[in-house]
Parts: structure tokens; C-alpha cells; sequence
């Protein structure tokens, strides 16, 4: 049985590096385990109680609700902005939250990645990204996360999937997480 983990990536940027770490973690990840980026999160609108109404919920956020409730586990790639995480990833994570109580991600195991510019590598964002999520009801698992520095110099000639450091980190964040999805589904 494989573990579907869905992948929310907080970069809309065409050349994200975190695309680009999405992409090493789906190459890198075990035999066993599926990620899947989910594609839109940019054409999400931002949550509004006024339009998270049954039958007249945004198309958008009904489509990241369903691939969440799909699948086993939750795998945020999260930049850094002004030191915290990116709207487009709050905004998902608002939605996945509700109806309060018994969200797409209630229960669901999630794990934060990342990389930035600065020395510490996003630490701050993937900590709200935490925070944010535990709030929302998934369950975070501490063990399973990774804030890679210096993105701008450590990935100007090389593609994470080809950093050897980095692909071995990856696939213990995986690895992790599908572990703890697999505890949860017993």
C-alpha cells in the first residue's frame, strides 16, 4: 500500500527553489510513498466565511479540500517572506481548517520543508507554518523537518535533487512522515 502524501509548495514562482526542493523530495522519496503537488493554490481567494457555504464554495478550494481528504499525509514546501510563510500557503491552510473541528487536515500527519535566502534557511516561516497547522488540526510531526540556507548561492548551478546532502535529508523528512501517517492509519 503506498502513502499518498499531498505536496502544498508556497512559491508561485516558475524558478522557485522550493519547486524545485518539491521536485528532489517527489524523486527521492521511498518506494512506498506518492507525492503529489497540488497544482492552484495561487487561484485559491482568500477564505471568507461568506463564501465557504455548502454549494457555493470556490471551485479552487473545493478541489484542495478533496486532495486533502485523499490523502495520508500533508507536506508543506514553505519559503520564507518577510519572516514568515507565504500568503498562498496561509490562505491554503485557512481553508483546509474548516469547518472548525473537522477540516480536510484534521488529524492529518504534516511536515514542513524549506529553503531562503538567509543563513537559517526559512526557520522562522516553517515555524508559523507549524504553528499554523497544528492550530488548524493536523497533526505536525516535530521529527520530520528541514530549513536549508543559503538557497541563492547553494542552488545557483545545482538542482536540489542533484545536492546529495540534500536529497538524503529529503528523503528522511519522507521517510518520516510516511511512518507517522502508516502509525496513524493502525
Amino acid at each position: 500500500m503506498s502513502t499518498k502524501v499531498l505536496t502544498l509548495v508556497g512559491s508561485l514562482r516558475t524558478g522557485s527553489v522550493n519547486r524545485q526542493l518539491a521536485e528532489a523530495a517527489i524523486l527521492n522519496a521511498p518506494e512506498d510513498v506518492e507525492l503529489i503537488i497540488h497544482e492552484g493554490i495561487g487561484t485559491i481567494p482568500f477564505y471568507n466565511e461568506d463564501i465557504d457555504v455548502e454549494g457555493s464554495v470556490p471551485e479552487a478550494a473545493a478541489a484542495l479540500r478533496t486532495a486533502a481528504a485523499a490523502a495520508d499525509a500533508l507536506l508543506l514546501v514553505c519559503p520564507e517572506y518577510n519572516g514568515t510563510m507565504s500568503a498562498v500557503l496561509k490562505n491554503s491552510i485557512d481553508w483546509l481548517s474548516r469547518p472548525f473541528g473537522s477540516g480536510a487536515i484534521s488529524g492529518t500527519p504534516a511536515a514542513v520543508i524549506g529553503t531562503a535566502f538567509g543563513q537559517y534557511g526559512g526557520v522562522w516561516a516553517h515555524d508559523d507554518a507549524r504553528k499554523s497547522l497544528g492550530i488548524a488540526g493536523a497533526r505536525v510531526v516535530e521529527d520530520a523537518r528541514l530549513s536549508i540556507g543559503g538557497s541563492v548561492t547553494r542552488f545557483a548551478q545545482i538542482h536540489p535533487k542533484d545536492d546529495p546532502e540534500v536529497a538524503e535529508q529529503v528523503r528522511t523528512v519522507i521517510s518520516s512522515l510516511a511512518e507517522a501517517s502508516t502509525s496513524a492509519a493502525v
